[in-house]
């Protein structure tokens, strides 16, 4: 569990040189495994990453109990939820970066305007419905929000996505960004033309091959 510590401080801290995160908002977990370890490490409620260290970093079992000597993010609910109800998640990243917070304060799923959105696991990328941050009702909507996708944004909120590891979670977070700045971006000049269910379900088919298979 140890050695995940310091590739979780390294990941929140490229999100903000990625332009995910700012200040203290925004949280990353990583899923730990085996016996009294199954759970996840958090980053801390409140701290800006740049300032994190490995102490810092909060252990969490799925009871919601918690290890170490910093609060764990006020956010852990969802990210718990994530790991048990998802066992392809191996890590989760919250952030409101500009675009996707944007998008998410008009409480609007993002249509099929561009091939990409199947890297999220469907032809549409749902927004969640509001609820409080940091309670269950925030994370029972993402749950419902995320069924067969491996993102969502969070209306009037931000966004989330999960990975296989951090460094996939991190990627995710970074396309979604930039899928969000498109989409803002095309409808500034109208409406977007979309792909058609059939185009969408093509696509979906040709990413369960795309990439470097191992």
């Amino acid at each position: 569990m140890d050695e995940l510590r310091r590739p979780l401080i390294a990941t929140a801290q490229r999100m903000d040189g990625l332009g995910l995160g700012r200040g203290t908002a925004g949280n990353l977990s990583v899923r730990t495994e085996g016996g009294d370890a199954a759970g996840f490490l958090i980053t801390p409620s409140g701290m800006p990453s740049a300032a994190l260290v490995a102490e810092d970093i909060v252990f969490m079992r799925f009871d919601g109990t918690s290890v170490g000597c910093r609060k764990p993010s006020s956010e852990w609910r969802f990210h718990r939820d994530i790991y048990v109800s998802r066992p392809d998640a191996g890590a989760v990243l919250h952030a409101h970066p500009p675009f996707a917070t944007s998008v998410a304060c008009l409480r609007r799923d993002i249509p099929a305007f561009h091939y990409m959105l199947a890297r999220f696991g469907g032809d549409t990328l749902r927004c969640a419905a509001y609820a409080t941050f940091g309670t269950q009702a925030l994370s029972d909507a993402v749950l419902l929000a995320m069924a067969d996708r491996r993102a969502c944004l969070l209306a009037n909120h931000g966004m989330l996505v999960f990975g296989d590891d951090l460094a996939h979670a991190l990627a995710l977070g970074v396309e979604l960004e930039a899928l969000c700045e498109q989409y803002w971006r095309a409808c500034q000049l109208g409406q977007p033309v979309l792909l058609d269910a059939a185009e969408m379900a093509t696509v979906l088919d040709r990413f369960a091959s795309y990439g470097q298979q191992v």
